[in-house]
């Protein structure tokens, strides 16, 4: 993972911000480049956002530097909006052979990116269903999970052995922990700058969905109302975090004492491992309301091809060659900088740091409670829910009505994909 992730980042402009990028001539400075020379024809070039793992852009342009077929440059792009400016390197004669990105049918739709379902055929079965599934059109595959990244809340033991909080299963008794954790030095939850990361779990959680699988819109639900009236209380309660140093995806608010608990991932596990030792555990996002259920929400970062590209079989030639072939890159690349989950049922078995303690205990949730992207859940989509929680939890306006509104906009944007 990194210091964004998948559906929890903010999204909005950025079809206007790729637009005034690709005007502006492309990304010469956007980030780091290194690798051998290459062009048009005599190379590959792959975009990476940069990760905060430490070590990780030295993994890529390492595993890239092994391969002999092709020269492959690695773009690391620093900096925020990593989508808004790949999108805007896609529009130009720059454009990259290879990124990373999350799946996403407008990609499919517009012809963006390469079917790999010939690379991916022949080990399907061992990758997750639901991987599969995420990056599926039309019985075609459009992209190679490299990552799977559960996200949940992390706790100070101590803290709550303190307070006498027991580990919240619900919304209710998360409120009831926050507010016994607060003391004048630490808040007892944070939940992310500006909360974006409870939207999809919330959903989750109060036993609904975004999408129904005819593809119709599925979250606006008396559960989920009810789910974001409390997190108005939440917000307004002076028990939870708030304009943290660093975003919900860095470790250092929990790990600085901060807060008693954190809402973050699984790859900042080993980070706050070094930092609090034994003293930290995990636990799913809370079932809200009564026919609720826990949730954890499963980002991650695949891989695609360029399907508009001037090296398109080569470009799927590397993906098979890195993604599918490598086995030893694929399972350093998820457990030696962060802990995230191999997608490869057979990398994820063998993944020796995963199998024991904290790591093997989110990997437990992500088994029993986890919920992946819907492939047709869009930009647009994002945007439209996004507002809709802006505006009722931070704001104080009613979620019914925003989800209502939200819920027009989101069925807009399904006729227009799917009529």
């Amino acid at each position: 993972m990194s210091a964004l992730s998948n559906s929890n980042w903010d999204r909005r402009n950025v079809l206007r911000a790729a637009m005034g990028l690709a005007a502006a001539g492309g990304l010469a400075a956007c980030g780091s480049n290194t690798g051998r020379s290459s062009g048009p024809g005599d190379g590959l070039v792959q975009y990476f956002h940069a990760y905060g793992e430490a070590g990780t852009e030295q993994a890529i342009k390492r595993y890239a530097k092994a391969y002999k077929k092709a020269d492959v440059t690695t773009n690391w792009i620093t900096g925020n909006n990593f989508e808004a400016k790949l999108f805007a390197a896609l529009l130009t004669k720059q454009a990259p052979d290879v990124f990373e990105f999350h799946p996403q049918i407008q990609m499919v739709k517009s012809g963006q990116v390469a079917d790999l379902t010939d690379i991916i055929a022949p080990v399907k079965d061992d990758f997750n269903p639901a991987d599969i599934k995420s990056h599926t059109v039309d019985g075609k595959i459009y992209g190679v999970r490299m990552i799977d990244d559960p996200q949940f809340f992390f706790y100070r033991k101590s803290m709550l052995e303190k307070a006498k909080v027991d580990v919240p299963t619900t919304l209710d008794e998360l409120l009831e922990a926050a507010e016994k954790l607060t003391t004048d030095k630490v808040k007892g939850v944070f939940l992310g700058n500006d909360l974006t990361p409870a939207i999809n779990p919330l959903i989750w959680s109060a036993g609904a969905d975004t999408l129904t699988p005819d593809n119709k819109p599925a979250f606006h639900t008396d559960a989920v109302v009810a789910g974001m009236k409390q997190l108005r209380q939440l917000f307004t309660s002076g028990n939870l975090l708030l304009d943290a140093p660093a975003d919900y995806w860095d470790p250092s608010a929990i790990n600085q004492g901060l807060c008693a608990i954190q809402f973050c991932g699984m790859w900042a596990m080993p980070a706050m491992q070094k930092a609090l030792g034994d003293d930290l555990g995990v636990f799913p996002f809370p079932k809200v309301g009564d026919n609720g259920k826990q949730s954890v929400y499963n980002g991650g970062w695949s891989m695609f091809v360029n399907a508009k590209g001037k090296n398109v079989d080569a470009a799927k030639e590397y993906v098979k060659w890195l993604w599918i072939d490598q086995k030893q890159y694929q399972e350093d690349w998820a457990t030696s900088y962060g802990f995230h989950i191999p997608p490869r049922t057979s990398i994820a078995q063998s993944a020796t740091k995963l199998q024991s303690g904290l790591p093997a205990e989110g990997v437990k949730l992500f088994n029993e409670f986890g919920h992946f992207d819907n492939i047709g859940w869009t930009q647009a989509m994002i945007t439209a829910l996004t507002d809709a929680f802006a505006n009722s939890v931070r704001k104080n306006g009613d979620p019914d009505a925003a989800l209502a509104t939200a819920e027009k906009k989101v069925d807009a944007e399904l006729k227009k994909l799917f009529g």
